[in-house]
């Protein structure tokens, strides 16, 4: 995992989001500023750990972190402004809730809606190449994911305590016998795709 090269003092935040393919629950993002030199063991993208292993890596990142903060769109504003826009609305609310403004800012992926004046650079697959966005994206990940493991107590039809909210085939059967419920994404598909029957012409 390389470390993006700054300047002495000069405070980058790394950029990640997760949960754009999901059929329930809100887009999270996280922002997070290393300082210069930290490592911590393990760290990787989000897609690469598992779950005792991000409760593990959060714990060193809030720790090691200059600074770090999350940020979520709903399931409304998703559904209003389409999930990228909902994802960068995110990620300028996890830099909102930052107590430290950073000098630049690299994101994870090929696109961003400029925040304020901070210059920032796309990176696609940065979550698997950059610290900060490595970082980011296990916060987005572990934060996200308890958000639904807890949305689940009220919500056991769907199975998001397993599925997070991502379109599994059990997630999908609750949805049809029980209907979709207010945190689901109504711009989604949400139903099953209809099953395509072979028509033959009798002889």
């Amino acid at each position: 995992m390389k470390r993006f090269p700054h300047k002495k003092n000069e405070l980058i935040a790394g950029l990640d989001e997760t949960g754009r393919g999901c059929l329930a629950g809100p887009v999270f993002a996280a922002a997070v500023i290393m300082k210069k030199g930290t490592r911590i063991i393990g760290l990787d993208d989000s897609k690469k750990t598992n779950h005792p292993q991000r409760l593990s890596l959060r714990w060193y990142i809030e720790q090691k972190a200059i600074d770090w903060a999350v940020g979520t769109a709903s399931p409304k504003e998703i559904d209003k402004y389409n999930i990228l826009w909902a994802s960068f609305l995110a990620m300028h609310r996890a830099l909102d809730n930052l107590k430290q403004k950073p000098d630049r800012l690299i994101v994870d992926g090929n696109k961003f809606k400029k925040y304020k004046d901070i210059p920032h650079e796309c990176i696609v697959g940065g979550d698997g190449k950059f610290a900060s966005i490595a970082a980011a994206s296990v916060l987005a990940k572990i934060y996200r994911d308890e958000y639904m493991m807890d949305l689940h107590e009220k919500f056991q039809q769907y199975d998001w305590y397993e599925n997070k909210g991502y379109p599994t085939k059990r997630h999908r059967d609750g949805i049809v016998e029980y209907g979709p419920c207010e945190h689901h994404r109504q711009s989604f598909h949400l139903y099953p795709p209809p099953v395509q029957l072979d028509l033959f012409e009798e002889e």
